[in-house]
């Protein structure tokens, strides 16, 4: 009972039963009523037609004795009926029924009114004077006359012998035929139901073999469901179709996981390599001036104190770029955005930088046009996208290089674009540049980045709903472009 064909089928049998019940019910409760109905209807006029021809009315006065052998005639000739002599109050005077078997002395006078007024549809059933709860069909006339009743014939339509016979019938040979044809019909709709149940079932018992398989491989195997036209696809389809779409982007996220394990794997041990190398140079550089900073120069002393200092400012600076990043990732630090005007902002970050582009003998210019429209995101994350990638160029970018900055609107976005003329990048190092403590080989060694600036600007440019991407060439240079949402509006 555990599978839905077996429920299907309980519920199908229980069903048929309770309809062969409810059929064979109805059929005796319809069949028995139809022939009350019928019965009345044919000796309606019964008691009145005994009373004329067997002349038991003489001189205005009922003939007892007439009635008397009536009584004995109808017991031999008719013994299907009863007849029954009633005062007006339906007491019982005399009838024609077996001495012994009469259990009533009166009966109600309200059928016999209906009956003689109409005023009721067939069968109006009265009281059976040989139970004390039953009522049967009857006829029934006033005597001697309607116009001067003293009482009532009452005639019971179907008597003692009516029921005997018709307990007979009821367990004849066509009753029994016709149960057992009513319980092969049956039968056979349970068998056809069955089949078609089957049939219905059975590719949901594939699809659930196929969702414990996928289970039982630990998600990691699922098995792709039989094509669909979308135009004949019926629920048990569709359903198929949504768990092939669910076991896909289930295996899709664990891989994922796996990925992002890997990752989370490679991050610890590259943190542990960056975060131990300043840690090892500061400690070593302190140690030797606590050993010998008494016997050292003045100068070189203010220099291991000044390398120390150095390593620890890269040391704060790595820490805060890991916290920013995590803090992304989390999205504990989420962007407000607003508009704002980006080339007010890009010329206030070059600025920013010309300073240092002056020692380092590099040209950085900026190219814009006044009148963009606002882009929409969060100022502050913005203006550090635009440090990193600068500081980035900057760093890459050797004597008399140039670095230019352009801001321009492309198909409904703000994109900023920062080139430098620096040595360029790796085709095979390109698809990593974003990856945290990812750092290409540039021909630089520098040891002041960690490789964490490129993957803390793309994840701002992702939370303002933003794209950022690379070209670079090995001997030209590279650019990074960014993208940001037009404000809406004027």
């Amino acid at each position: 009972m555990n599978t839905l064909y077996a429920k299907l089928s309980l519920g199908l049998t229980v069903l048929l039963v309770a309809i062969g019940i409810l059929y064979g019910s109805i059929s005796a409760l319809s069949t028995q009523g139809h022939i009350q109905q019928v019965n009345e209807q044919l000796h309606r006029n019964l008691a009145r037609d005994l009373v004329a021809d067997q002349n038991l009315v003489a001189a205005g006065r009922l003939d007892e004795a007439a009635l008397s052998a009536t009584f004995h005639q109808y017991m031999v000739i008719n013994p299907s009926i009863e007849i029954y002599l009633l005062d007006l109050q339906g007491n019982i005077l005399s009838y024609s029924a077996d001495p012994g078997t009469v259990k009533r002395r009166q009966v109600s006078v309200e059928p016999i009114k209906a009956f003689l007024d109409m005023s009721e549809p067939y069968p109006v059933l009265g009281d059976d004077p040989r139970s004390h709860d039953s009522q049967k069909p009857f006829s029934v006339t006033p005597v001697p006359n309607e116009n001067a009743p003293e009482g009532y014939l009452y005639v019971v339509l179907r008597g003692q012998q009516f029921d005997r016979v018709e307990q007979l019938i009821r367990s004849s040979y066509f009753l029994r035929t016709s149960s057992w044809a009513m319980a092969a019909s049956l039968a056979f709709g349970l068998l056809a139901g069955l089949m078609i149940f089957r049939l219905l079932t059975r590719r949901l018992g594939r699809l659930s073999a196929r969702m414990k398989s996928f289970e039982d491989s630990d998600f990691s195997q699922p098995v792709p469901h039989h094509a669909i036209d979308e135009g004949s696809a019926d629920e048990i389809d569709r359903l198929g179709a949504t768990f092939d779409q669910m076991a896909r982007r289930i295996h899709r996220q664990i891989e994922e996981l796996k990925e992002q394990d890997r990752l989370r794997r490679k991050l610890v041990a590259q943190v542990s390599h960056d975060l131990r190398t300043p840690l090892a140079s500061m400690q070593g550089y302190l140690e030797t001036l606590q050993i010998k900073g008494e016997q050292l120069p003045d100068e070189e002393r203010a220099m291991f104190i000044q390398t120390a200092l150095r390593q620890g400012e890269h040391l704060n600076r790595l820490v805060a770029e890991l916290f920013e990043l995590a803090s992304l990732d989390a999205r504990e630090q989420l962007p407000e955005a607003e508009p704002f005007a980006a080339t007010e902002l890009v010329h206030d970050v070059v600025q920013k930088h010309q300073l240092a582009a002056k020692q380092g003998a590099i040209e950085l210019e900026l190219s814009t046009d006044p009148a963009l429209p606002f882009a929409q995101g969060d100022v502050g994350l913005t203006e550090r996208v635009l440090d990193n990638l600068l500081g980035n160029a900057l760093a890459h970018t050797p004597e008399g290089g140039h670095i230019r900055v352009a801001l321009a609107v492309t198909g409904g976005w703000l994109e900023v674009a920062v080139s430098d003329s620096g040595k360029g990048i790796h085709a095979e190092d390109i698809p990593h540049l974003f990856e945290p403590f990812f750092r290409a080989d540039s021909g630089h060694n520098d040891t002041r980045h960690a490789g964490l600036g490129l993957a803390i600007a793309k994840r701002i440019v992702e939370l303002q709903q933003g794209h950022i991407e690379v070209a670079s060439e090995v001997g030209k240079g590279t650019t990074f472009r960014f993208r940001l949402p037009l404000a809406p509006g004027p």
